[in-house]
């Protein structure tokens, strides 16, 4: 199935590789949990094809397909409040109309995090999203420069963390992996009161966590927002040199990054105890090369040919229209696999098992959401959205 007419196909490839991209890094999350260790733990010797697995994972996939996401949803609130400047006549309305979605997605977010999954990415979009609807009638030059300020302060700020990170003893490492150990007895093991119980406490830390990643996220709706203005993301086709530039710069820059630290988390999951400031460093690079691999991704999809963009359209376009329902289902269908209130997979799948089942949730939402779109014109989730926000 295509995207339907009047929509922009490489918008909905770029959400259904987005959200599958995303499911590759959360399904351990739902075993592990979100702060910690979030490839847990490897015996030593570690088999090849697990720490294979673990790197592919980490290097090609850990904060490059969230920052896809957030500067989509930027993108999405260029087209949306545009459209209903048109239909409601001022910006005024358009952006109240455009809260009250907001409001509602938020809501769905805590729900979420509260209920299924800590890691929730929707309540931090809706809070950022409401902090930028002011910029729905802004000048290109205002979005512009907002997006600078922010990215300068969000580096500096994570260059001046570094050094003053605390340092850690033999001993901290072992309280650490003991309170590690526990947490994930109880998400693979532990009731469905347990588990629960526990997610609340994730997800409040969670939600800190977000307020410290608020810039950040800003600054990647921004570029989606200015995207759409320029038109490099709905006529990719008379913007090919930006493209292949951003191309250039995003693999070129962001590859190494992040091969130097997937291979300081995979040395991490294999052995804890070697966690010292060159690993942190590293980790820390996750920040800036994985946006830059990010940018990259999006790039090279928006310089596709006609044949492969309509190739990957027929496979994914429909999962990413239906994105806010895959993404709940995902969440609903790992913690049942994964955590001790259902079938307690966590507790024995290897980290390869992990990814197939990663790949076998994705095959399945693909074919489940050509079905759906064949027969209703919206994914249930975004249906009862649209609704409630009217």
């Amino acid at each position: 199935m295509s995207a339907r007419p009047g929509r922009l196909a490489q918008l909905d490839v770029l959400r259904g590789i987005a959200l599958f991209g995303i499911l590759l890094v959360n399904i351990w999350g739902f075993a592990w949990g979100t702060l910690s260790l979030r490839y847990g733990t490897l015996a030593t010797p570690a088999p090849w094809i697990d720490q294979a697995a673990i790197f592919l994972v980490a290097a090609f996939a850990e904060f490059k397909f969230y920052p896809i996401f957030a500067f989509l949803f930027g993108a999405g609130f260029a087209l949306h409040t545009r459209s209903l400047r048109q239909q409601l006549g001022s910006w005024l309305a358009a952006q109240t109309a455009y809260r009250r979605r907001l409001r509602w997605l938020l809501l769905i977010g805590i729900l979420h995090g509260l209920l299924i999954w800590s890691g929730d990415v929707l309540s931090s979009y809706a809070l950022a999203g409401m902090l930028i609807v002011s910029l729905a009638p802004s000048g290109l030059d205002r979005i512009r420069n907002l997006a600078w300020m922010l990215a300068g302060g969000f580096l500096l700020f994570m260059a001046l963390l570094y050094p003053v990170i605390p340092g850690m003893t033999a001993d901290d490492t072992t309280r650490q992996l003991q309170e590690f150990a526990g947490r994930y007895a109880i998400y693979t093991q532990g009731s469905l009161l347990a588990v629960a119980a526990l997610r609340v406490r994730d997800y409040g830390m969670q939600m800190l966590f977000v307020i410290v990643m608020l810039p950040h996220i800003i600054v990647l709706f921004s570029l989606g927002i200015l995207s759409v203005r320029l038109g490099w993301l709905v006529e990719p086709q008379h913007h090919r040199h930006v493209w292949r530039r951003v191309c250039m710069v995003g693999l070129g820059l962001g590859l190494p990054f992040n091969l130097l630290s997937a291979t300081a988390l995979l040395q991490q999951t294999v052995n804890p105890y070697q966690k010292d400031y060159n690993s942190m460093l590293f980790e820390l690079l996750l920040y800036a090369g994985g946006p830059l691999l990010a940018a990259g991704y999006v790039a090279a999809l928006m310089l596709a040919g006609p044949a492969l963009m309509a190739t990957l359209a027929h496979w994914l376009a429909a999962a990413g229209r239906m994105a806010l329902s895959n993404y709940l289902a995902q969440s609903l269908l790992a913690t049942f696999l994964l955590q001790g209130w259902g079938l307690g997979w966590g507790a024995r799948l290897r980290p390869v098992e992990m990814l197939c089942l990663a790949l076998a949730i994705m095959a399945t939402q693909v074919w489940l959401s050509r079905w759906w779109l064949a027969r209703f014109k919206q994914g249930p989730v975004e249906a009862l959205w649209r609704h409630l926000a009217r």
